[in-house]
């Protein structure tokens, strides 16, 4: 995802909810692409002039992708946040807040959902030209030649 260089669709601070014992809140600056979103240190955020995320400036990067991902549930809105979980295929939970009106899980949902609808468009138009293919390659299988059937 950082190499393809996609396109960056949204960009700010969210607060993720370490895995560890005490299961702290920690700003990460987030990079949502078509592809999925990127969590970075938030110290990064402050560079401007880094326009997109590399992994030249030996900072730590956790890629989700959408490929990976199974759904985004919006747990519950409290105060003046809005508290969602982001769940991998392989069942992992992440959990996110952000302040209300910056509506995060809202988005990622919305790439998400856009990105699997792509993935399956290339998937029928994949499967269609596979039939074609075989359909033509059929023994005893005439081809209709629109100029000849007239």
């Amino acid at each position: 995802m950082l190499d393809s260089g996609g396109k960056v669709l949204k960009e700010g601070l969210l607060e993720k909810r370490s895995d560890g014992l005490l299961q702290l809140w920690k700003k990460k600056r987030c990079v949502l692409t078509e592809e999925g979103l990127i969590l970075l240190h938030p110290k990064q955020h402050d560079n401007q002039h880094q326009q997109q995320p590399t992994k030249e400036h030996g900072c730590k990067i956790k890629e989700l992708r959408f490929s990976s991902m199974k759904t985004v549930d919006c747990v519950e809105r409290k105060g003046k946040y809005v508290y969602f979980t982001v769940v991998m295929s392989e069942g992992k939970e992440i959990d996110f807040r952000c302040p209300q009106d910056e509506v995060w899980n809202a988005e990622i949902t919305l790439q998400m959902v856009q990105y699997k609808n792509r993935q399956a468009i290339l998937a029928v138009k994949s499967t269609r030209q596979k039939q074609q293919l075989l359909v033509v390659q059929l023994p005893g299988h005439k081809i209709k030649n629109s100029q000849n059937a007239a």
